[in-house]
């Protein structure tokens, strides 16, 4: 009788459950072409995952609480560490477990493209400008 091999399922990172940090995605991966580990504030502890977009551009796409900082409660992840509360009020609403250490959350709203202060500022310093290169 011939044993059949049975080939072990890999899982992916942070599925298991038992890794040190718990990880908030802020904004879909596949936005992202690279991406880039930083400590933030102390070492261990807290960290930002930034991903840079096809333009050129820096964003926070994950972060990374060390599991001694935080816990989950009906699941949700609670931020129990205040540095780390007060860096992650870049994060709207609730933090959503989704499998493992993995949780989803939503970032802040930003605004896109210059203020109406802005374009105003802007025409007239272009007035100013422009009088000041005729009137020289």
């Amino acid at each position: 009788m011939e044993k059949t091999r049975q080939k072990a399922v890999r899982k992916a990172p942070g599925m298991g459950g038992h890794g040190r940090f718990y990880r908030i995605e802020v904004r879909p991966k596949g936005e992202f072409v690279t991406f880039r580990t930083q400590d933030v504030g102390k070492r261990d502890g807290l960290e930002r995952v930034a991903g840079r977009h096809p333009g050129g551009s820096w964003e926070t796409a994950t972060w990374l609480v060390e599991k001694k900082d935080a816990h989950v409660s009906g699941g949700e992840l609670i931020i129990d560490d205040p540095k780390a509360r007060t860096v992650l009020k870049q994060i709207r609403g609730r933090i959503i477990h989704l499998d493992g250490d993995v949780f989803r959350a939503h970032p802040r709203r930003r605004t896109r493209g210059p203020t109406e202060a802005q374009l105003r500022a802007r025409s007239e310093n272009i007035k100013k400008a422009r009088a000041a290169r005729w009137n020289g």
